[in-house]
């Protein structure tokens, strides 16, 4: 049977897409070194994401838009883009592992949640290098046309860097509106203009 791992990356930023990524390894073809993405250097993971991509039977990368995550919330924003995925690969899996305690509802094959997923399941592994390889590579796309920002540093999360931009430059379309910090940067800005 098939199995194929899924994990996501990008919930916590305050700006930008969540990232999810669906994975079927090939056991002919050996992958040495996969891992839970967060435990990698930026440059291991890059390596690895381009040896998934040639060595994986198929493999799918997909994301939620900030817009949607503002109208679902983040947490149906990542279970969409998840479906996303997995409906995206070539070949359909047999089963479908989660990274996490949660199974989209709109998954229509047989699926199971496992919690720290990344760091046990090698297919799991191989979808978080996929989806955290993506998300940074939209942040260094972002922090090409607004450097002012610094997203290719702090990759959109809420640090004292990222809060001083948003405080001294404003909220860009690509931020989450639905996030406390950029709410109120937003109510901030509409007091301004009064």
């Amino acid at each position: 049977m098939l199995i194929c791992g899924v994990d996501e990356a990008g919930r916590g930023p305050l700006i930008g897409s969540v990232f999810t990524a669906a994975v079927i390894l090939d056991p002919a073809r050996p992958i040495v070194g996969l891992a839970d993405s967060k435990k990698l250097s930026e440059a291991r993971r890059a390596a690895l994401a381009l040896e998934i991509k040639e060595k994986a039977l198929a493999w799918h990368i997909a994301h939620a838009s900030a817009a949607e995550i503002d109208q679902l919330n983040i947490f149906q924003a990542t279970m969409l883009a998840m479906v996303r995925a997995v409906d995206g690969l070539a070949i359909p899996p047999g089963k479908v592992l989660i990274d996490g305690n949660k199974i989209p509802k709109t998954l229509t094959l047989p699926a199971e949640a496992i919690v720290k997923g990344d760091a046990k399941v090698q297919e799991i592994s191989a979808a978080s290098i996929l989806a955290k390889t993506a998300r940074d590579a939209e942040m260094i796309a972002l922090d090409a046309l607004h450097p002012q920002y610094g997203f290719a540093r702090h990759k959109g999360y809420p640090t004292a860097e990222h809060m001083k931009a948003l405080a001294q430059h404003g909220a860009l379309a690509e931020h989450r509106r639905s996030f406390g910090p950029v709410r109120l940067q937003l109510a901030a800005e509409q007091g301004s203009l009064f």
